[in-house]
């Protein structure tokens, strides 16, 4: 299975734009078998998706098309043996405090950050989000 983390910067970012893209990544990742989890912010994306290694792949070359943000670099990209987030086909953060502030992301800590700890943060939201229902 293949897990990947990328990052972007939102391009005209509000609440109906983060509700498209969490009903369209739900439906699709459903039909695909990728799970996965996305930080959305006005400030940043970062997304973690994992699943078989052609939808990735193939989910990727979409989301660099997408034009609802910019700059998209791509931070890990793994091959793994489980999931961090098997029961959500996509898991949006609800608690921005586990990940970077705001000044954390203007001082470039999200781009240096190494694949470990970009991999803790999702694992943090993972673990808080047990407890909730599945989003998917």
């Amino acid at each position: 299975m293949k897990q990947l983390i990328y990052r972007s910067r939102p391009f005209g970012f509000d609440n109906a734009m983060l509700a498209a893209i969490l009903m369209q990544a739900r439906r699709n990742n459903r039909e695909n078998d990728i799970t996965g989890a996305l930080i959305c912010r006005q400030d940043m994306y970062i997304q973690l998706i994992e699943g078989p290694q052609p939808a990735i792949d193939a989910l990727y070359a979409r989301i660099e098309k997408d034009d609802r943000h910019t700059e998209v670099q791509l931070e890990v990209s793994a091959t793994v043996e489980t999931r961090i987030f098997p029961e959500w086909e996509m898991l949006d953060d609800t608690m921005p405090s586990m990940t970077f502030s705001q000044s954390e992301v203007e001082s470039g800590a999200v781009e240096v950050a190494s694949p470990d700890a970009l991999r803790d943060v999702f694992r943090r939201i993972a673990v808080n989000a047990r407890g909730k229902e599945p989003a998917g």
